[in-house]
């Protein structure tokens, strides 16, 4: 997904990303969940509450907190 690559994901303290891992894909911290699923399922129209149920391990907090900086980050960029 082109947001996943767009973004700057090293200031978001709820992803991760380890080479050595879902092909070095950005990650929930502490699951394997990529972030692009969250993008994806929302696209989908699953709800975010939805998404936390079908993905253990993700926290409701953590997916806010990468929508809040995919939202700074693409406002930043178009500013």
């Amino acid at each position: 997904m082109s947001t996943q690559t767009e973004l700057g994901w090293a200031g978001c303290t709820a992803v991760e990303r380890d080479p050595q891992r879902v092909s070095g894909a950005w990650v929930f911290r502490g699951t394997r969940v990529p972030v692009a699923a969250l993008f994806e399922n929302l696209e989908d129209g699953i709800s975010l509450a939805e998404f936390v149920e079908l993905f253990p391990g993700v926290t409701q907090e953590q997916a806010r907190s990468v929508l809040e900086h995919a939202a700074r980050s693409t406002a930043a960029a178009v500013a």
